[in-house]
């Protein structure tokens, strides 16, 4: 199995590097502050390690960026560019725009219709190729959600075929239906779902669901 670099130390870059460990993987989480992690290096094992941002993308041979979305271009940059060259990235991000309170329970974007945080993230870093995916729901269900109901489904898109079947593997493993949507500009369209998840949660403080695509059998 690959080796993964998790750019991002936060609640879903830990909640995904227990799902890598979990699953076999070996995994690096990079930060610029090794500290917080101590914990999770030593409840992770010998497959669980800590470096930098740019050892964390050198370490890893698919990436997993795993910050807040304002903070995504800034992130790729610590990385380097050189050290994402033709590697995957599943991008994990949302436009959350955290300078605005929500509406009535809706989250303000700091994207407009007709663009997308991924299609930033993919000019900024052309030879990578980006995947969108785990950004339509919390990090407690991210790695193998158990709902009555059935799998849930994953929506993913990204301009690599082959790098959409590497993380359709991981989804996988983590007990996902993978939708495919398309290429880089149907982040348009999935990105925004993140408020449509979290609107329970800030109307009711329900926040254990997850979206299932269904379909007619032809």
């Amino acid at each position: 199995m690959k080796k993964i670099g998790i750019i991002g130390s936060g609640q879903v870059g830990q909640a995904l590097g227990n799902g890598f460990l979990k699953h076999g993987y070996s995994v690096m989480i990079g930060s610029r502050d090794e500290d917080k992690l101590a914990e999770w290096k030593n409840t992770g094992g010998a497959n669980a390690h800590l470096g930098s941002v740019d050892e964390a993308a050198i370490f890893g041979e698919i990436i997993v960026l795993a910050v807040k979305g304002e903070a995504a271009l800034d992130a790729l940059k610590l990385a380097g560019e050189a050290n994402l060259t033709g590697k995957t990235i599943i991008d994990t991000t949302n436009p959350i725009d955290h300078t605005k309170a929500p509406t009535n329970g809706v989250m303000a974007l700091f994207t407009g219709p007709n663009d997308s945080l991924m299609e930033h993230i993919q000019n900024a870093t052309p030879s990578a190729h980006i995947v969108k995916a785990f950004s339509c729901v919390g990090n407690a269900y991210m790695v193998n959600p158990n709902f009555p109901q059935g799998k849930p489904s994953m929506f993913i898109c990204g301009n690599s075929t082959l790098a959409k079947s590497e993380v359709t593997e991981i989804l996988d493993k983590f007990g996902w239906n993978t939708e495919d949507m398309g290429m880089v500009e149907s982040a348009r369209a999935i990105e925004p779902l993140v408020s449509l998840w979290c609107l329970p949660g800030m109307l009711r403080k329900q926040w254990n669901h997850a979206f299932a695509l269904f379909k007619m059998n032809n």
